[in-house]
Parts: structure tokens; sequence; C-alpha cells
């Protein structure tokens, strides 16, 4: 090792961070104890900010008082949740509970919802014009595996939202990335509003949204699409830029109009790309509809939560495994479209069934179906007798499992907690407020200029402020362990990955895999297993977290440049000196860019593991979710969100010197 890289200015500097920081954190209990000076490790109630009782005291004069002239407020929020109840309603009953007239006890059935074959059926023709006949079996297999384990109707449920979530998100992302192509004053004012809404937790969107649509499926599909949009927005603004500039010189010489030119010319040329939003919006959908149960969606994610609350593992696994079956199917033809050539033009002449022939043969699905089910019961609802359930099956096993192994699981969580978990809680949540903001400040200037470590040191001082300063260094202790793990794990998973296609390979599916299951899903083996407390959310953050880490370490091993890589070989190097001295080096920008992501999906994933009993800003939000406060929520909300920008901007920064100095700008 060289030596004198741990004692040049940068170097000293962060030592001597560290360890000043260490030293408050350690001593100072005992010095609030010798000079009866409690400021020092609390910020005194008289200078707290009440942005709690501002907000709530806003939210309830915008919901009873506030008036545009011809309408209040609260009959525009009402009016939005006819327009998304109207449509959201029809495709509940297409798939989940039929056609009614009338309510109660006076409704009289009109049409049944669309039948188990039928509904199969159709995703397996989708499937089958996206790709072909293996992506079809792919998703007939999970679609009857619904219906076979008893699933189907909370799936449909949730398959109905998605369904109406997904256009809504994709229509307004795309307009607003539209509007950010053509004025780059949308796009300069956009960008900080994306970044705040892709930073605060997803349960903070459901407090204010609840306050003001209500309890119910309405208010479930609205934070839904909120929280769906930004990816869409950027995804968006990015195609319609990436464009090539020979396309754009053939339209203006076709004389095409400014509307011609954007919906003939570079949405057509950007699909592929567009695509990929598609796909990022229905996977965001899935996950937050599954969240958003809390506040009336229903559904499979209404059916883990219940599982979740009794304890019950069968129940719970089973519902889980029907989410990762729904995420699978919709992840995997939603990307197949992305990659999808354009449809041939159809021959003069043609008739209506060789237009459209995918068409017609769905319609037809449609009708025999439903003139089938007429005759047999068991076309319309899979029959009830031939359902399985591994409910026990699951059951059983846990209870081996924990019976079996309950000394080795039980050591392995008493080591993690008192050797690292308990250690690294005690040095976060004992550093005195006062030095915590300006350390903030002091390592973000270091990292990015002044005005970054102003930006923090404010931040800091907001969350200071209003009262949260414990609970934000338990989110920081809790977040900065699992990053350190899941970057320990997949960074060396990445590099393997990186240097061997054939690991690249099998790596690439279980990382694709993590990714599609939603965030909930994680939750359910590890109370299983370990039960409640920072340990389980420990090993459920990592495992949500491990996917960008992994992806972007084989992405960078991957990308250095192949003469490089000979020039090493030529000046004689061992393959271990090539990682560490070459391909390790030009991979740091996107190591560090995986750092970033993997940080932002731990952050994420820590306010839902709340349920499973953190003390952090997390269980601060999903308490102001119980209890309806607005303000809390929000104020808890915008804490994570404000840790989640210092991180990004830091590392972004540090990922631009790497750059800078590797000569890659």
């Amino acid at each position: 090792m060289n030596w004198r890289r741990l004692t040049t200015p940068s170097a000293l500097f962060w030592w001597g961070l560290l360890g000043l920081t260490w030293a408050l954190s350690t001593y100072s209990f005992p010095l609030y104890k010798a000079l009866d000076a409690r400021w020092i490790i609390r910020f005194p109630k008289g200078w707290q900010l009440n942005f709690e009782g501002w907000i709530s005291s806003a939210m309830k004069w915008l919901l009873e008082d506030a008036s545009f002239g011809l309408f209040t407020f609260q009959e525009l929020t009402r009016f939005i949740s006819a327009i998304i109840e109207v449509p959201y309603d029809a495709a509940r009953a297409l798939l989940a509970d039929g056609f009614v007239r009338g309510l109660g006890s006076n409704a009289v059935d009109i049409a049944p919802p669309l039948s188990w074959i039928a509904v199969t059926a159709l995703m397996v023709l989708l499937a089958r014009y996206a790709r072909g006949w293996g992506l079809a079996a792919l998703v007939g297999a999970c679609f009857v595996y619904l219906a076979v384990f008893g699933q189907w109707d909370s799936a449909m449920v949730t398959l109905a939202s998605v369904v109406i979530a997904v256009p809504i998100g994709v229509l307004g992302g795309l307009a607003l990335g539209i509007a950010s192509y053509r004025a780059a004053w949308v796009e300069r004012s956009l960008r900080p509003v994306l970044d705040l809404m892709q930073t605060v937790p997803i349960f903070a969107y459901l407090v204010p949204i609840l306050f003001l649509f209500g309890f119910g499926p309405v208010s479930a599909l609205v934070a839904t699409v909120i929280y769906a949009m930004p990816p869409m927005v950027r995804v968006a603004t990015v195609a319609l830029q990436s464009v090539p500039p020979e396309v754009v010189e053939a339209g203006h010489m076709a004389g095409c109009t400014k509307r011609q030119m954007m919906w003939k010319v570079l949405v057509p040329s950007a699909a592929p790309t567009l695509m990929v939003g598609v796909n990022q919006v229905i996977m965001l959908s899935l996950n937050m509809v599954i969240i958003a149960s809390m506040i009336g969606a229903g559904g499979l994610g209404f059916d883990v939560l219940s599982a979740l609350r009794r304890l019950d593992i069968g129940g719970g696994i089973e519902a889980g495994l029907a989410i990762v079956v729904i995420a699978i199917a919709l992840d995997r033809v939603s990307q197949a479209f992305a990659s999808r050539l354009p449809d041939a033009a159809p021959v003069r002449g043609a008739n209506i069934a060789q237009r459209h022939p995918y068409l017609v043969v769905a319609a037809l699905i449609v009708v025999v179906t439903y003139l089938a089910s007429l005759a047999l019961p068991f076309v319309q609802d899979y029959p009830e007798r031939f359902t399985l359930t591994t409910s026990a099956f699951w059951e059983d096993a846990m209870r081996w499992i924990n019976i079996t192994f309950f000394d080795t699981l039980d050591t392995i969580k008493s080591f993690f907690l008192t050797w690292l978990l308990l250690p690294v809680k005690r040095f976060f949540t004992g550093i005195p407020w006062a030095w915590g903001i300006i350390a903030a400040g002091l390592a973000a200037a270091r990292v990015g200029g002044w005005r970054l470590g102003l930006m923090a040191a404010v931040m800091a001082g907001l969350i200071a402020a209003v009262g949260l300063w414990d609970k934000a260094m338990t989110t920081v202790y809790l977040c900065g362990v699992s990053v350190l793990i899941a970057y320990a794990i997949g960074v060396p998973l990445g590099i393997w990955a990186g240097q061997r296609a054939r690991a690249h390979a099998w790596v690439g599916a279980f990382i694709d895999t993590l990714q599609t299951l939603p965030s909930f899903v994680y939750l359910i083996p590890v109370v299983m297993l370990f039960r409640v407390g920072d340990f389980s959310a420990m090993i459920a953050v990592v495992l949500y977290a491990l996917a960008p880490a992994v992806r972007y370490a084989a992405h960078g091993v991957r990308s250095v440049d192949p003469q490089m890589i000979e020039a090493g070989l030529v000046a004689g190097c061992t393959p271990r000196q090539l990682l560490w001295r070459i391909k390790l080096p030009l991979a740091a920008p996107s190591l560090l860019l995986g750092l970033n992501q993997t940080i932002m999906l731990a952050l994420s994933m820590l306010v839902i593991t709340a349920l499973v009993g953190t003390r952090d800003l997390g269980q601060e939000v999903y308490i102001a979710l119980t209890k309806a406060n607005v303000g809390q929520g929000i104020v808890a909300g915008l804490s994570v969100a404000f840790i989640a920008i210092i991180a990004d901007r830091m590392i972004s920064a540090m990922a631009a010197k790497s750059k800078e100095r590797l000569g890659l700008t």
C-alpha cells in the first residue's frame, strides 16, 4: 500500500473530520452532563420551527376555504376524483367485478367480467404480438398460475389499477417531456421538481393525497400516477433530444409543420426509447399500487399487508409470489415492445382481418369465451375444487427453518447487531446536531465547492430545526450500513460479471429478477426468518438496493477501452494488475454512479421497512399516514428527501471530478 496517499492534505482533512466527529459523538453526552447544557445533544424546543403546524393549517385552509371564484378547491378535487373514478370503475368491472345497474341490494347484474380464460388468452395474444411464442408461453403460464393458486380475484383488482394508472402516467409524462423539449425554461423549471418527486419517500405521497381525496382507490391511483410519472418525463425529454439531426433535417426538407414534425417524425423516431419509459411507469405503478393498498387500493397489496399484520406466513408468500408473477409478465411484455420492429404496411385492398389480425382474434376470444361461459361455468371462473394452495407448505417450511436453524440465524443476527449495527448506530445518533450541520457542510464543500457545502448545511439545519435530528441520524445509520453491505456484495459480483460473458448472463438474469420484485415483497421472508427490527430492515434494504451496485460495476468494467487493456498486456501486467491499475480506476465514474443509485434505492426502501419496526424517519411518515397528519408526513418526507439530495449531489460531484481526472470529459 502506498502510505503517502494517507498523508496527503485531502486525506488528512477526511481523517481529521472523522476523528473530530467520533470524539464529539463519544463524549457529547458526558459533556452535556458536565456542563448541564442539554442543547448540546437536543435541538432546543424553543428554537424549533413549526413547519408541521403551518403545513397542516395550509392544507386545512386549502380544503375548507380556498376558492377559484366559480368553484372551490374541494370541488376541484372531487371533479378530478370523478374523472379518474369513471375509467377505473369500468376497468374493475371488466376485469374483476362485472357490470351491474343500481346500488346495494337493488343492484342488477348486466354482464360478468372477462373470464379467466379470456384474460389469459388476451395476454398471450399481446405477448405473441410483442415478441413471439416463447414470451407468449411465459405470460400464459404466469396468468394460469394466478388462477390455479387462487389469486385471480385480487390480481385482477391490482391489474385494473395498473391499467388505468399507466396510460395517465405515460400521457402526462409524454406531454411534459414534449414541453421540456420545446422550451428550455420548462426543462429547467421541471428538473428540481422531478428531483424532489423522486427523492421524497413513497409513503409521503400518500398523506396529503389521503387528506385531499379521502380513503379509497381513487386516492391510490392519484398517488400512483404522481409517483410513476417522473421517469417518463425524463425519458421522453432525453428520447426527443436524442433523435438524430439528419432525421429532423429530413422532416424540415419534407415541409413538415410543427405538429407533423412532432407526431410524424420525432415521436416515432424516439419510440424505442419511449417504451423504456413506459416500462418504468408500469413497474413503478405496480410497486406503488401495492403500497397504496394502505389507503384503499385493495388487491394483492392488501392481501400481503393483512398477511404481514396477522403473521400469516403462507398467505403472505402466496400473495407475494402472485405480485412477482404479474410483475414478470408485465415487465417482459413492455420490454418486448421497446425492442419490437414496426409492422410492415398492409397490402392494398386487404380486408379488416388482414389489416388488423390481432384485434380480430382478440374480439373473437371475448365473444367466444362469453358465449361458452353461459353453458360452461368453468370457462368464466376457475373451478374452486381444482385450486391449489401452497400456504401449508410455506408454513411448514418456515417452521422447519426456524426450528432447525434457529441458533444459526440467531447467531448471525446477534453478530451483526453487536459488531456492526449497534456501534454504527451509537456513532451516528451520538453526533451533536450543531457539529452534524457543520460536518455536513464541510464534507460537501470539500467535494463540490462552497455552494454545495452551503446547501448541505442549510438542509441539515432544517432537519434539526424541525426536531427530527435523532430520527434522521437513525435513517443515515441504517441506510449507511445497508449501502455498505450491498456495495461490498454487489461490486465484486459486478466485476466478476463484467469480465466473463457467461457470468454476466447469469448475474444479469438474477439482477433483472431482483429489480422486477416490488419492494413490499422483500419484507415477507426477512420477517419470517428474523422477525421485526433493524436487522430485518437491513436485510430487506440490502436485497432491494443490490441491483444498481452490481449493474453499474459490470457496466464500468465492460466499458473500459480495449486499447487500454491491450496497452496493459503489452506492458506485462498480470490479471490482478490489470484489474487494480487499469480497469477499476477507469470504471470509477460508473462505480460512483452505482453507489449513488444504491443510496437512492436504500432510502426509498427504508421508509417501507417502517412496517417491520424501525424507528427512523420512515416510521415518522408511517405514523403520519395512520393519523392522516399531513404536516407531520410532509416534514418527515422532505427530511428524507434532503438526505437523498445531499448524498446525490456529493456523489455526483465526486463522479465529475473522477471523470475530469481520467480525461473522460
